[in-house]
């Protein structure tokens, strides 16, 4: 145990959590020293696995390992470093185990499920959630190490967390690792118990394979402007959707745009396809759909609802990737619970 660590001092023994060799004050003393990493380390969990819940429980199994393995931290890397590495490695732990998430099922609200003659493609991935921007708070402007290569708020966009889903998970851990939080090769090697090598092969993978989903020519609209005109053009869908103007909303596109619906596995691209989409299947609800703002993975977003009984009740979340010629990207999340942790009502009277 590395006694230069402020507040700690080693303790005898190698107990369980529950060892009486461990008092009050020591895990006063370890909750103090792990709570500025709480959020940095559930983003990081997040960012590998897709899943808000699960970046969650990957948190608390992280703390618990740590806690139970203090008299196995040697103070050879940062405590920081320490933690990224139980972290990391939970994460590439329960992607192996593939019934920790459901299966893509029908959502209610969507306008059914399943392949359509208007599904344009089926994404590969199997699962994807937003991130509230809540949690974001105090670690969004923490500058990355020198060896990374996109900004804080690149990697929190649902377009990059998204094509990190396409990745091996080893190529995923390294990617993010490398390239999100700036680890050397050296410090990534020991964190994955690889060799440099390894993990420089894997790096190289896993930049071309991300490359090709979200290209550098394209990751402009992974930081998304906080505009006024960005603002009102948001306004003006929410406004147009919930007017059952299809028209307008389709006029708010830009000509690439995408709609997906994860964990639903089709999405639909262009405005024609999009236009289709939502004349055909979408249940018509002139007047009935309210909105109210919200903010997910740095992006602007809005919880909708739909009626129930006297008032409406909470149904799902859009998420929006915005340019300066219009809405280029509308990610639809069924809310399931999910956006109680996003600062918006369950219900509107």
């Amino acid at each position: 145990m590395n006694p230069a660590i402020s507040g700690w001092r080693p303790i005898s023994g190698s107990g369980p959590i529950a060892s009486p060799a461990r008092s009050a004050a020591t895990r006063d003393a370890f909750a103090a020293l792990t709570h500025p990493f709480r959020r940095e380390l559930q983003l990081h969990c997040y960012r590998i696995l897709g899943s808000l819940q699960d970046a969650e429980d990957m948190l608390q199994e992280t703390l618990l390992a740590a806690w139970r393995g203090l008299e196995q931290f040697e103070g050879r890397s940062s405590l920081r470093g320490w933690l990224y590495t139980i972290a990391t490695n939970r994460c590439l732990n329960a992607l192996r185990d593939g019934g920790r998430r459901p299966q893509p099922a029908g959502v209610p609200g969507a306008g059914g499920s399943g392949r359509s003659a208007r599904a344009e493609n089926f994404a590969e991935i199997s699962w994807l959630e937003p991130y509230p921007d809540l949690l974001l708070d105090g670690i969004a402007d923490v500058d990355p190490g020198p060896e990374a290569r996109y900004e804080a708020k690149e990697a929190v966009a649902l377009a990059f967390v998204s094509g990190l889903q396409h990745l091996a998970p080893r190529q995923r851990a390294v990617l993010v690792l490398r390239d999100v939080l700036g680890f050397h090769a050296d410090e990534t090697a020991e964190m994955l118990g690889a060799t440099q090598a390894s993990v420089n092969s894997a790096l190289q993978r896993a930049r071309a394979l991300l490359e090709a989903r979200v290209p550098a020519g394209g990751r402009d609209s992974l930081s998304i402007p906080d505009s006024g005109a960005h603002s009102e053009l948001i306004g003006r869908f929410a406004e147009a959707f919930q007017n059952d103007d299809i028209d307008s909303v389709v006029a708010l596109l830009t000509q690439d745009a995408v709609v997906s619906m994860p964990p639903e596995p089709e999405w639909h691209q262009g405005r024609e396809a999009i236009g289709a989409f939502l004349r055909e299947r979408l249940p018509r609800r002139n007047g009935a759909w309210r909105f109210r703002p919200a903010h997910a993975n740095l992006q602007p977003a809005f919880a909708y609802y739909l009626p129930d009984g006297d008032g409406w009740r909470r149904h799902g979340l859009f998420v929006f990737g915005v340019r300066d010629e219009g809405i280029a990207s509308i990610t639809r999340f069924h809310d399931g619970g999910l956006l109680s942790r996003f600062g918006v009502p369950a219900r509107l009277d």
